[in-house]
């Protein structure tokens, strides 16, 4: 597979950029005095808006510029279609916020979201700022601070999935009455993973040298997967660097434009290796054991080709994603035999 290195040249949003955004959100009382870009986002832009009476907001920008995935797979945003399509937008944003509103989910109020590029040469979302930290950082400072916290995001886990739709797919595309590619949830598993295969080891990574093994592996697994025809709402990537912790110890989802209704046992493969110790505040007893295992390699092998598929563009924390494609190598060569290692 061919790749492109994106030499783009980012724009630097200042607060003068960001003031009459702020004042259609918040109101001429509050005076925006700073604004900063926030670290970790690679879809959109995410800032922070300071004001003169020590209030703060955030704005989300959805612009190409703000986007550090290169051209073509940032072009792959407008096909909702596919579920695994990037999860960027204010569409899939604001259909997600009102999905999750209904359930009583809690997620960053939105103060205003507008797509009339009347105050920004962009669609953008003005929300809520939660103060204090993530749930990542809580649990690697005190994890028995946390149970209260955990066992509500479990609360909400459950409800999410109790919450069927009729199709699997984007709540977007399923709220217009349309559908997704693809025949089953564990079709389009198998045709990205095999995709996602292709492309490591196209790489030169430890995977290139036993694709052949590996593809036996994926092709097993999915064949072990019974049909199914119901579909829970997910989020597709709720680590618990995705959830904030308001001042009440509530979770706060965020990162929300990949929600879809989908097989809950995609939502728990992440869960599983994001939360690791963790996960067992959030455990089910009703998975599907043998979807779960699939699904897991899976994801592994879309943890390797897609932070090397970023690295082809100008994301600034570059040691960062290497070091997520190299522990989800090793992580994806651990379902070979060992003889074949």
């Amino acid at each position: 597979m061919g790749r492109q290195v994106v030499d783009a040249v980012r724009r630097v949003v200042t607060r003068d950029d960001l003031e009459g955004l702020a004042r259609a959100a918040l109101g001429a009382e509050h005076r925006l005095v700073g604004a900063s870009r926030l670290r970790g986002g690679s879809k959109k832009g995410v800032y922070r808006l300071f004001f003169d009476d020590d209030s703060t907001a955030i704005v989300y920008i959805w612009d190409g510029a703000e986007n550090y995935w290169p051209t073509a797979q940032a072009d792959e945003a407008d096909n909702h279609a596919d579920p695994f399509s990037p999860a960027s937008g204010i569409e899939l944003f604001e259909a997600a916020h009102r999905h999750l509103d209904t359930l009583g989910i809690r997620t960053p109020r939105i103060r205003l979201a507008d797509r009339s590029r009347s105050h920004y040469s962009a669609d953008v979302a003005v929300v809520e700022d939660v103060p204090g930290d993530n749930l990542e950082a809580l649990l690697r400072q005190d994890p028995r601070s946390v149970g209260t916290t955990m066992e509500r995001l479990a609360e909400a886990l459950g409800a999410l999935q109790r919450h069927q739709g009729p199709r699997f797919g984007k709540v977007a595309l399923i709220d217009k009455g349309g559908a997704s590619e693809g025949s089953s949830c564990e079709q389009v598993v198998l045709d990205r993973a095999l995709d996602d295969l292709t492309e490591a080891a196209s790489r030169g990574t430890r995977i290139t040298r036993s694709r052949e093994q590996l593809e036996t592996v994926v092709r097993t697994l999915a064949a072990a997967v019974r049909p199914r025809s119901q579909y829970g709402l997910i989020h597709g990537e709720l680590g618990p660097d995705h959830v904030l912790v308001d001042r009440h110890g509530q979770p706060v989802l965020i990162d929300i434009e990949g929600l879809m209704f989908f097989d809950v046992e995609w939502e728990h493969a992440f869960l599983r290796l994001r939360f690791g110790e963790h996960y067992r505040w959030l455990d089910q007893s009703d998975l599907d054991e043998q979807r779960l295992a699939f699904y897991t390699l899976a994801m592994r092998l879309s943890l390797v080709a897609g932070p090397l598929r970023l690295l082809d563009g100008d994301f600034p924390d570059r040691d960062f994603m290497r070091g997520i494609a190299e522990h989800n190598i090793q992580e994806a060569l651990a379902f070979l035999p060992t003889d074949d290692r």
